[in-house]
């Protein structure tokens, strides 16, 4: 495919594509900056996602974007409970046990549901839409639970989710998810930072209470 045909279908992509485009952008620039209103753009994007991948075929894609929808209202509970006086939350570390077994999970189950795509329906790339599909909820319930290295989990699903929507044609989702993945990166960079400065403030504080 030559640029200018990446261009021209760039270009004529149609708005509502546009719309959850710039609503996924708003979603992930406000998660960086832990803020829980990501979820009311996150919920415009995925509703209108939900859409557009089952006129693609790609349906693990679609069901993966029905359950976003109340994944965005389960994050937005969650992070209201633990919001500071600046409406922002602090991420958790987790531990490798639960992060080694999420990937087991991950991996376990794109086999299976990848297994039905393939012999059940006319689904295009189905073991590898079934991935970002397991992966997409596994990383979206470490995001609701604020767990640092969700955005890990993010990074590698937006790599294969570039190469999926350009083979489908979907170039500006192709290009919002390169942007996802150049954000998941700052993301991560910026929950590791946020995540030492509070711990760092806590033991500050509880050092100073404890000679106090």
């Amino acid at each position: 495919m030559s640029w200018l045909e990446w261009l021209h279908g760039f270009a004529g992509a149609s708005a509502i594509e546009w719309i959850a485009t710039v609503a996924g952008f708003l979603s992930v620039f406000l998660l960086i900056r832990r803020s829980r209103w990501s979820f009311v753009f996150g919920f415009i994007q995925v509703s209108i996602y939900s859409w557009i991948f089952f006129d693609v075929r790609l349906y693990s894609d679609m069901g993966l974007h029905v359950i976003y929808i109340g994944f965005q209202l389960y994050g937005w509970h969650m992070w209201s409970r633990n919001q500071n006086q600046q409406g922002q939350i602090s991420p958790v570390r987790g531990n490798t046990l639960e992060y080694v077994s999420l990937a087991g999970l991950a991996i376990f189950s794109s086999g299976i549901l990848g297994y039905v795509m393939s012999n059940y329906t006319d689904a295009s790339f189905p073991y590898v839409d079934a991935f970002t599909t397991c992966a997409s909820l596994i990383a979206q319930w470490l995001l609701s639970h604020r767990k640092l290295f969700n955005w890990t989990v993010w990074i590698i699903v937006d790599i294969v989710a570039i190469a999926v929507y350009w083979q489908k044609g979907l170039y500006p989702t192709s290009a919002l998810y390169f942007c996802f993945l150049i954000m998941a990166s700052i993301g991560q960079y910026a929950w590791i930072r946020e995540f030492r400065h509070h711990n760092t403030e806590k033991q500050t504080n509880d050092l100073h209470n404890a000679v106090g």
